[in-house]
């Protein structure tokens, strides 16, 4: 058994984001963070960027905002022959403070698990460059 193999990358929310009233950013971006997770996961594992077949389960937690600061981490949790399953989450870090003034933010002391997900990918054996014959439990 070996460390999992994980990933996090930290974006903020442009008002480019912002799909809804309110600076309301769509939980489709979320997703889209976890795919570009999800790349790298397999980049690390296999040499490859393989395919994201599908999302066993994605939870929407709390709403994310334009200038909202996220991190979106992930795990390879299981390793098969192609498919890898992986775990994902979306926290909030930093929030935009306008009441204080239009450059305020703050850091959270607590990250808001603003949206977790479980999903799988696949790197066709022919694809795979990396020895990925590691367990990971």
């Amino acid at each position: 058994m070996t460390n999992k193999i994980s990933s996090l990358i930290r974006v903020r929310m442009s008002a480019h984001n912002a799909h809804y009233g309110g600076n309301l950013v769509d939980g489709a971006k979320m997703l889209q963070l976890f795919g570009d997770v999800a790349t790298e996961l397999l980049i690390k594992l296999d040499g490859d960027e393989g395919l994201f077949k599908a999302y066993s389960m994605v939870e929407f937690n709390a709403p994310v905002y334009a200038g909202d600061y996220i991190e979106a981490h992930g795990e390879i949790i299981h390793i098969g022959t192609t498919s890898r399953k992986m775990r994902f989450e979306a926290r909030k870090v930093i929030i935009p403070k306008p009441e204080i003034n239009d450059s305020a933010c703050d850091l959270l002391d607590e990250p808001i698990i603003v949206c977790v997900a479980e999903g799988t990918c696949v790197t066709p054996l022919d694809k795979q460059r990396k020895h990925s014959e590691r367990l990971v439990e």
